[in-house]
């Protein structure tokens, strides 16, 4: 059984055939990312736990199974909050609570929506920049980095909501070198074989690096780092889940591919688009919870022409930054109310503020 190429249900199917013993009865194998892999990187407590012996920070955190505990917790960590639901996708129940009414709200659903019945609450790093590394290692414990994706719009805002750009723009070099090797510690105590997705919050100002979270699969954000490196993940995974190694596999450019090293003269960029229109109770903020219906990814030589494809890739009557619906019409003070809260139109927006000077 390969369960880190079926996304996140793939992975709580085979964490609950593990636990109910099922998969013992009938002899199955379970490859890629083992059955305790999985809990290592899904189950919050267990994540924590790892971390903690690694001695790779995270952000400060308590599990709860109750709107009782969680209250306890928020009050030690202080408001706001942000509450993250164990095995689930895009943030789903999950959200930021600036007070108790928001953090009773919020914790009911991600209860409900969690596998386990388990909630994170966690201290807030909203506002700090949201780094991801797109890491490969095999069973020979080699291991290879293809792709640094940096997050434009800083913690608060989820990643598949965030529009981002490959290679990190950005981002010092040193900096990327410790995310790169705390990543590869992270890979090698959970253990997957195959790709995984580690994310990292950075506070510029005091240069302060935790790990947020990692995806023991393959994910969006592994889609989008083959797409903008031409490096195909879920084929090597694979590949890699069956016993073949990094260096036993041809690298297209020369050797094998335990040499591999992300390279290209061009910029990506990635884009959300959203429909908020088809769904008119749906409100217009974006957050933790993932809203996006799909996105676009575009290729240039530099981030700005790769960022005007993407304006225009996204099929919603833009053609660059400017003249965007009745923006200009509106004032400096007007603009700054609806930046505030951040939306689908957040970008738009901007430009018409700094427009506007």
């Amino acid at each position: 059984l390969l369960p880190n190429l079926g996304g996140q249900t793939g992975l709580n199917l085979a964490a609950t055939l593990y636990k109910s013993g099922v998969l013992e009865k009938y002899g199955v194998e379970v490859i890629g990312v083992k059955a305790d892999a999985i809990e290592r990187g899904e189950d919050r407590i267990a994540f924590k736990e790892t971390m903690g012996k690694l001695g790779i920070p995270v952000p400060k955190s308590d599990p709860c199974y109750s709107v009782e505990e969680a209250e306890q917790i928020a009050e030690r960590l202080k408001y706001p909050v942000v509450l993250r639901p164990a095995y689930t996708l895009g943030g789903t129940g999950g959200g930021i609570a600036y007070n108790v009414e928001e953090l009773r709200t919020i914790v009911n659903r991600g209860l409900n929506a969690s596998l386990i019945h388990q909630v994170l609450v966690e201290e807030s790093v909203i506002g700090w920049e949201e780094l991801e590394l797109e890491v490969v290692r095999d069973q020979k414990n080699q291991k290879i980095t293809v792709c640094f994706i940096e997050n434009v719009d800083a913690m608060g805002v989820h990643t598949g909501d965030s529009f981002c750009v490959a290679p990190m723009l950005t981002v010092p070099e040193d900096l990327q070198k410790r995310m790169q090797d705390l990543s590869y510690k992270i890979v090698d105590a959970i253990g997957v074989v195959g790709g995984t997705n580690i994310q990292f919050a950075h506070n510029p100002e005091d240069d302060r690096l935790v790990a947020i979270e990692i995806n023991p699969r393959t994910s969006r954000s592994s889609a989008l780092a083959s797409k903008a490196t031409g490096f195909p993940i879920a084929r090597i995974s694979t590949k890699l889940a069956v016993g073949i190694t990094l260096d036993e596999i041809p690298y297209w450019k020369e050797g094998t591919l335990e040499k591999y090293e992300p390279s290209g003269d061009y910029v990506v960029v990635k884009f959300a688009r959203w429909t908020f229109e088809k769904f008119p109770k749906a409100v217009d903020v974006i957050g933790t919870q993932m809203k996006a219906v799909g996105e676009v990814m575009s290729i240039g030589k530099t981030f700005k022409e790769a960022f005007q494809k993407a304006i225009r890739s996204l099929e919603i009557k833009r053609y660059g930054l400017g003249g965007a619906k009745d923006f200009k019409t509106l004032s400096l003070e007007k603009l700054r109310k609806k930046l505030a809260v951040p939306s689908s139109e957040r970008v738009f927006l901007m430009y018409e503020a700094l427009r506007q000077g």
